[in-house]
């Protein structure tokens, strides 16, 4: 499976069977984790057998049920684009997850930050995590906005653009993002495309995710302009 397939079929998933994750993919995600750490300078890490940490009210009301395990996106607090960055490291480790055959769910809200089994130093904090795990189902693709609120390209213009940017728009119009709302607006000037995201809350995580996307897709370089 190649990761554009990957942004296709993946979608999140709430509900987790009673399985262990095989230490093979387990050593695997560890081995990309300390791939992204090295190149972000985040300390992302991988968390097994730790179901307290999505045990609260929401949950308990079967938002979440079944999840033991998560990848936590944890990094310094004096980085300014934190969010944006464990987003986009963050949908790396989800499509290979998805390559692995394991479903994965953003959560940064409805969790207990207290009961996360994670190091981390006085410095850094836990941005968000993402519940791993194989699911009870493959989850549901959600509904897009339309593409002009969403991109400076209408529907009209969009047979007249370059094939790579209809790829990556493609791809990113795919990108989970918080309650599907899609804060994010995609400009191509020329050769050149910018992605932004609102001021929302999650939004900058969001707008990583989609980054990423934008990028499997398209085959261009969009993070980090």
């Amino acid at each position: 499976m190649t990761e554009n397939e990957a942004i296709t079929l993946r979608h999140s998933v709430r509900h987790y069977k009673d399985l262990p994750i095989e230490d093979v993919k387990c050593a695997e995600l560890n081995r990309l984790i300390k791939e992204c750490n090295s190149k972000s300078g985040l300390n992302i890490q991988l968390v097994l057998d730790n179901p307290e940490c999505f045990k609260t009210l929401m949950n308990h009301y079967g938002w979440i049920t079944g999840a033991k395990n998560y990848i936590a996106l944890v990094g310094k607090k004096s980085v300014e684009n934190l969010d944006e960055v464990c987003g986009y490291y963050g949908q790396k480790l989800v499509l290979a997850a998805q390559m692995m055959s394991l479903n994965t769910c953003w959560i940064a809200g409805t969790y207990k930050k207290g009961k996360c089994r994670v190091n981390i130093a006085s410095d850094e904090k836990i941005v968000c995590i993402i519940a791993l795990g194989y699911g009870e189902s493959q989850g549901v693709e959600h509904k897009s906005k339309p593409l002009e609120k969403l991109c400076n390209i209408t529907d009209e213009k969009l047979s007249s653009t370059p094939v790579w940017f209809k790829a990556g728009v493609d791809a990113a119009l795919k990108a989970p993002t918080a309650l599907n709302q899609q804060k994010f607006f995609i400009t191509l000037d020329g050769e050149n495309v910018t992605i932004t995201a609102s001021n929302k809350p999650m939004a900058h995580i969001d707008l990583g995710i989609v980054e990423y996307n934008f990028e499997v897709g398209s085959g261009k370089k969009v993070f980090g302009k």
